[in-house]
């Protein structure tokens, strides 16, 4: 295995050693935040659980079989959502209520909200796969009180899809030589490009989020959400039962 001196830490022998039996844990908290908290988006989500089932392959990196480590996420990513809706549906408007930051802001709601107009309830599956939209979903789904046993189902199913079956899918193309290979031997830069990535990611939205914010200030407007427009940002309940708008052209 090719190390990198200047980041030890990305080293997987440096993580799980840290972690010892709780890596598979801190994996599962991970998966829970990014749908249960509003502040998840700022965690990776896909690459991590790639890179699980690929370190499941190589390394046997959890000590348990794959079956168990992508069952336990897929169950991390269920009571994600459903804590998720939860605070949405308990704190109502008032959650969308705040100043903008960078990292909460309207328009990660808005763009929520447009993925519920266009695809109904199937944006609770379909969100999975898209980041933000995936840690706002849950929330705006319970502010606008979409029936809880829909939701549930529509949860149980974006979970499985994606929790489990991303951890599946980078458990069975380990199983391609030349990908198990450049995985135990380029471990480390994998990594630093999983985070790098994601971290570029998320500083350009913070920072591009904050830019939006002093120009808005500087025109003479205000940024932050009062409780007004944060009613405005409820889903009409009936969005929910509507019928997925697949190809974009307006009619469902």
């Amino acid at each position: 295995m090719h190390h990198i001196a200047l980041i030890p830490w990305l080293d997987p022998e440096v993580i799980i050693g840290a972690a010892g039996p709780w890596a598979l844990l801190v994996v599962c908290f991970i998966v829970f935040a990014e749908t249960g908290l509003l502040v998840g988006f700022l965690l990776p989500g896909d690459t991590l659980l790639v890179i699980a089932g690929l370190l499941t392959h190589t390394s046997n990196v959890f000590g348990v079989n794959i079956w168990i480590v992508s069952l336990l996420i897929a169950l991390a990513a269920f009571v994600g959502g459903e804590v998720g809706y939860l605070i949405g549906h308990k704190g109502g408007p008032a959650v969308f209520e705040r100043k903008e930051s960078g990292l909460f802001s309207r328009k990660n709601v808005e763009r929520t909200n447009a993925f519920f107009e266009r695809y109904g309830g199937l944006t609770v599956i379909l969100a999975r796969f898209v980041p933000i939209v995936r840690t706002f979903a849950p929330v705006a789904a319970g502010v606008g009180h979409m029936p809880w046993k829909k939701y549930s189902l529509y949860n149980f199913i974006g979970a499985v899809l994606w929790g489990f079956g991303l951890t599946m899918v980078g458990y069975l193309i380990a199983f391609i030589p030349w990908v198990a290979h450049l995985v135990t031997e380029y471990i480390d830069i994998i990594l630093l490009a999983a985070v790098g990535g994601t971290a570029l990611v998320t500083l350009w939205h913070y920072f591009s989020e904050r830019r939006k914010v002093k120009k808005a200030v500087a025109a003479g407007g205000d940024p932050d959400t009062d409780a007004v427009e944060a009613d405005e940002l409820t889903l009409d309940r009936e969005v929910f039962d509507r019928a997925p708008d697949i190809d974009g052209d307006g009619k469902h």
